[in-house]
């Protein structure tokens, strides 16, 4: 059996953090599907038809990527999806105490759903797509924490 993983988020924008912990968790699934979660309710900063060819970009001469973007609870698209795993990055304790109710409900959802922490590398964990935004909306220079131009 293919050991399959999602790494879900809105991913706006997906950060070099982001690419940090897809690149890291390589080596330990089959496939890594990069899960764009669609929420209705969230107003995007960067549309969603315009982040997917920047990840992909990202990840063009790796075979096992993909960008897939979906609605609804992420256990579900995980089960729909074949995947066995979750992957979460967690850059500090603050993200360790949500992840970890939020894993702890994906469980109660599917049982045999596993999510993976993974702590972010050391030079990257300040980076937040919050941040970026923010810094973004007053024309300042977001290159050094995008994997991608925009």
């Amino acid at each position: 059996m293919s050991k399959i993983a999602i790494f879900p988020g809105s991913f706006d924008p997906f950060t070099k953090g982001h690419e940090d912990i897809v690149r890291r968790s390589l080596p330990l699934f089959d496939k890594v599907i990069i899960a764009i979660g669609n929420n209705a309710q969230k107003n995007r900063y960067f549309e969603i038809d315009y982040i997917i060819p920047k990840i992909e970009s990202c990840f063009e001469k790796t075979d096992n990527v993909e960008v897939k973007v979906f609605k609804g609870l992420t256990a579900e698209f995980a089960k729909e999806s074949g995947a066995q795993f979750l992957i979460r990055g967690l850059r500090n304790t603050t993200d360790f105490e949500y992840e970890n109710s939020i894993s702890q409900a994906n469980k109660y959802l599917w049982k045999d759903l596993e999510t993976v922490f993974m702590i972010t590398s050391p030079h990257l964990a300040y980076i937040s797509s919050s941040l970026i935004r923010d810094i973004h909306k007053y024309d300042g220079d977001v290159s050094g924490f995008l994997p991608y131009k925009i």
